[in-house]
C-alpha cells in the first residue's frame, strides 16, 4: 500500500544499543545551546541512521510557507520577500524538522550564503542568497566525515552554531540571520582527526563501536530485515514508542528553564574540569548546560551528582589534555574517585555524621590515571616473519627542522594545512592581488574595481547617466588570495638488515615519528612505504590519520637486503595514482636510507646503485619535492645517500641534523660573539 505523504524512515527508538550516542542526540534536541555532538566511530555503527531518524522523532515546526529561513510567524527576520512584506497570504504550515546535509566539498558561499556585491554597488540594495546554514535554522545540520571538511568551513560553521546567528560580510556589506540548529558531525577516526581547537567547539562527543553481544547483533538484523520488507508497517509498529519519546522531549524543553544548579554542583563541575586539565572554560560551561538538560530530561528540577558524572563523560572525552597519537579515552576511575570523595565530604557535613566511622582514607587507593600511551612491542617474533626479521622500538620524538614545500604551479588549492603557501580557491586567505573573474564573482576586489572604472567616469557621464559612480561588468575584479595548504608526505623507509646495525632502526623510527608529529601539526596527509629483502610494500595508503602511520611504523620489521629501486618505483606509482585522483596534490617524498642498494628490480645485485639513482632522476624530472635523510651512523661513513639526493634534486640531511636544535646550534656557531666585530663591520664616521 502506497503512502504518498510519508517518507520511509527507520524509527529512532528502534535502534539497538548505542545508548551514549542516542542520549547525546536527545540532549541536544532538548537544549540546542549545548553546541552539538561529534560522533566518532567506524563504519556500520548506525551513526547516519541515528541522525536521520532523529528528524522524524522531533515535534513538527511551524513556519511561514515558502520562507527559505524557516522563520516562525512570530519572529520574522526581514531577509526575504515573505518576511519583508510583514504578512503572508498563505497561512503558516507545520512540517517535519528539516535535516540539511553539508557536503565535504561545499564552498563557503554555499554554506553561509552569498551577497551580490555588483548589485549592491550599482543600486545600493542588499541581495542575499541564503546558504545551507539558513536552511538548517530550527532543524538539524548534519556533516558526515566532518574531519575531511575544510578547517576554515568548520570554523565558520561552529561560530554560527555557538552564537545562534550567521554573519555574512563582504566589502563592508553585512547581513545576519538567526541560525539555531542542532549540529551533528560524524567521523571515522581512521581517516584522521579534527584539530584540538575544532574538537573543543563541539559541545559533546561520543565513541561508538560495532562490538555487540550475539543476541544484540541478531536483533539488529531482525529489525533491519523487517524494515526493508515493509517500511511503513515497521514504522507503524514503533509509532507508540516514538510518540512517548516525542512527548518526553516536549516536557523536557518546558522544564529546562526551571532546572537549578546549586553552588555545590557548580563547584564540583569546575573541580572536575580542573582535575582533567581542560584548557579554557568551554568545558565547564558545556558541562553545566548538559547536567541541567539531563535533569530536565529525567523530569527533575535540580541537578545531582549522577547528572554531573554523565555530563562529564559526554563533555570531556574530547577536551582532556592528551599527547599526540594518544587516542581519546576518559579515565572514568579518576572521575569516580572524585565523585566518591565529594559524596563522603557531603555526608561528613551532615549533623548526624559525628557517630559515623570515618571512611575517607583513600591513601592506599591509586587515583592516578593509568598510562594511556601506546604500548611498545619489542621483538615480538610474530608468526610468518622471516628468520632474519627483527623488531625495534621507536625512538623518542623531537622537534624537527621546518621542511617547507614550494608549489610547482599557481593552481588554486584549498586552505587545508600549513605546509606551503598557495593561491586560495576561496574567500579565505591574505589578499595579494586582483584578477578579471572567470565566472560569477564571489570575492569582489572593490579597490581594483574602482581603479578599473575610474578612467571611464567622465565619458560615461557624458552619455547621460545620473549615477555618481558608473561601473560596467567588465570593470569588476575579484581578489586573488594566498593561503596555507597541506601536502601529501610519502615516507619511503629503508627496513633492510643494515638498519639493524648499531640499532639504527630505533633512531630511524624516532625520526619518522618526529616527522609525523610535524605532519600532524601542519595538517598533512601521510603515506608509508617500507622496502627490504627483494620487495617494497605500501604499508599505509595516503590518509589523513597520522595515528595509523604511527601504528604501522611501530610494527614494521627489519631485515634482509636493500631493494632501494623497488621502494622508489613504488613511490612513483603511488604518487601517479594520487595525481589521477587530484591534480592539485602537493607531494613531498621523504626517503630514509643509507643509500647502499644491493638488489635491482630484477632481483639481481648488478647495477643496483645506478638503477636506484636512475629512478631518483625521475623525481627531479617530474618536479617532485623530496628530502633524503642519510641514516648512516657508522664511524667510517660512505655517504652513498648523498649522490642519491643529487640525482633526485632533493635536499640532503644527515639523521643527526634533522633535529631543530641542531639547526639552531649551527646558526649560533655562525653568529659573532657579543662584543666582537666581523670583517664586514663598518664603523660610523
Amino acid at each position: 500500500m502506497t503512502q504518498p505523504n510519508r517518507e520511509p524512515s527507520f524509527p529512532f527508538t528502534a535502534i539497538v544499543g548505542q545508548t551514549a550516542m542516542k542520549r547525546a542526540l536527545l540532549l541536544n534536541t532538548v537544549n540546542p545551546r549545548i553546541g552539538g555532538v561529534l560522533i566518532r566511530g567506524k563504519k556500520g555503527t548506525a551513526k547516519s541512521t541515528a541522525v536521520r531518524s532523529l528528524a522524524a522523532l522531533l515535534p513538527e515546526v511551524t513556519v511561514l510557507q515558502g520562507c527559505p529561513f524557516s522563520c516562525t510567524p512570530e519572529a520574522r527576520q526581514g531577509l526575504c520577500q515573505w518576511c519583508e512584506s510583514g504578512s503572508n497570504d498563505n497561512p503558516p504550515v507545520s512540517h517535519q524538522v528539516r535535516i540539511v546535509d553539508l557536503p565535504v566539498g561545499a564552498s563557503e558561499d554555499r554554506l553561509v550564503g552569498s551577497l551580490d556585491i555588483e548589485q549592491a554597488i550599482k543600486t545600493g540594495s542588499r541581495s542575499f542568497e541564503p546558504g545551507l546554514i539558513a536552511s538548517a535554522h530550527r532543524g538539524i545540520l548534519y556533516i558526515d566525515e566532518v574531519n575531511l571538511l575544510n578547517d576554515h568551513l568548520v570554523d565558520v560553521l561552529l561560530d554560527a552554531s555557538a552564537m545562534g546567528r550567521n554573519y555574512v560580510e563582504r566589502e563592508g556589506i553585512s547581513v545576519s540571520h538567526a541560525a539555531e540548529f542542532i549540529l551533528v558531525g560524524t567521523m571515522n577516526p581512521e581517516e584522521g582527526d579534527l584539530r584540538p581547537q575544532l574538537l573543543d567547539r563541539f559541545g559533546l562527543a561520543v565513541e561508538v563501536d560495532g562490538i555487540m553481544e550475539a543476541e544484540e547483533r541478531r536483533e539488529v538484523v531482525r529489525r533491519r530485515m523487517a524494515y526493508e520488507s515493509d517500511p511503513f508497517d515497521f514504522m507503524d509498529r514503533w509509532q507508540p514508542e516514538e510518540g512517548r519519546e516525542r512527548e518526553r522531549l516536549i516536557r523536557s524543553r518546558e522544564l529546562l528553564d526551571q532546572v537549578s544548579v546549586s553552588d555545590e554542583m557548580l563547584g564540583l563541575i569546575t573541580d572536575i574540569c580542573a582535575e582533567y586539565q581542560v584548557d579554557g572554560l568551554r568545558g565547564d560551561i558545556v558541562m553545566y548546560k548538559t547536567a541541567s538538560t539531563i535533569a530536565a530530561y529525567d523530569g527533575r528540577t535540580e541537578v545531582d551528582v549522577e547528572d554531573v558524572r554523565e555530563a562529564a563523560v559526554l563533555a570531556l572525552l574530547h577536551r582532556q589534555r592528551r599527547q599526540p597519537f594518544q587516542q581519546p579515552h576518559l579515565v572514568t576511575e579518576q572521575l569516580d574517585n572524585m565523585l566518591e570523595e565529594y559524596q563522603n565530604q557531603s555526608r561528613s557535613r551532615e549533623p548526624q555524621d559525628n557517630s559515623q566511622p570515618s571512611s575517607q582514607d583513600h591513601n592506599e587507593e591509586d587515583s592516578d590515571p593509568p598510562d594511556l600511551g601506546d604500548e611498545e612491542q619489542e621483538d615480538t617474533g610474530e608468526s610468518g616473519a622471516g628468520p632474519q626479521d627483527q623488531w625495534y622500538e621507536t625512538g623518542d620524538p623531537y622537534a624537527v627542522q621546518s621542511i617547507l614545500l614550494p608549489p610547482p604551479d599557481r593552481r588554486e588549492r584549498p586552505s587545508s594545512g600549513r605546509r606551503a603557501t598557495t593561491v586560495s580557491g576561496s574567500s579565505a586567505g591574505r589578499y595579494v592581488g586582483a584578477q578579471v573573474p572567470q565566472g560569477t564573482v564571489s570575492d569582489l576586489a572593490l579597490d581594483a574595481t574602482l581603479r578599473a572604472a575610474a578612467p571611464h567616469q567622465r565619458r560615461r557621464r557624458e552619455d547621460g547617466a545620473d549615477a555618481s559612480l558608473l561601473i560596467e561588468p567588465w570593470d569588476v575584479r575579484e581578489k586573488v588570495r594566498e593561503t596555507r595548504t597541506g601536502s601529501l608526505i610519502l615516507f619511503v623507509v629503508d627496513a633492510s638488515g643494515s638498519m639493524g646495525a648499531q640499532r639504527r632502526m630505533v633512531a630511524v623510527k624516532g625520526a619518522v615519528l618526529s616527522l609525523l608529529l610535524d605532519a600532524y601539526q601542519r595538517r598533512d596527509r601521510v603515506a608509508l612505504i617500507s622496502f627490504r629483502g627483494t620487495e617494497a610494500d605500501l604499508l599505509l595508503p595516503p590518509t589523513n590519520s597520522v595515528d595509523l602511520a604511527q601504528i604501522y611504523l611501530q610494527d614494521m620489521p627489519t631485515g634482509g637486503r636493500t631493494p632501494l629501486s623497488r621502494g622508489l618505483y613504488l613511490a612513483l606509482e603511488c604518487l601517479e595514482t594520487e595525481r589521477l585522483k587530484d591534480r592539485k596534490v602537493l607531494p613531498l617524498v621523504v626517503v630514509l636510507s643509507d643509500g647502499r642498494a644491493n638488489v635491482a628490480l630484477d632481483g639481481s645485485g648488478a647495477n643496483a646503485v645506478e638503477e636506484a639513482r636512475g629512478y631518483g632522476s625521475i623525481f627531479e624530472e617530474k618536479r617532485i619535492t623530496s628530502v633524503v635523510i642519510d641514516t648512516e651512523l657508522d664511524f667510517i661513513k660512505l655517504e652513498m645517500a648523498r649522490p642519491l639526493a643529487q640525482s633526485m634534486g632533493a635536499r640532503y640531511l644527515k639523521l643527526e641534523d634533522l633535529r631543530a636544535d641542531s639547526l639552531a646550534d649551527a646558526v649560533r656557531r655562525e653568529l659573532p660573539v657579543a662584543g666582537e666585530h666581523t670583517a664586514t663591520d663598518v664603523s660610523p664616521p
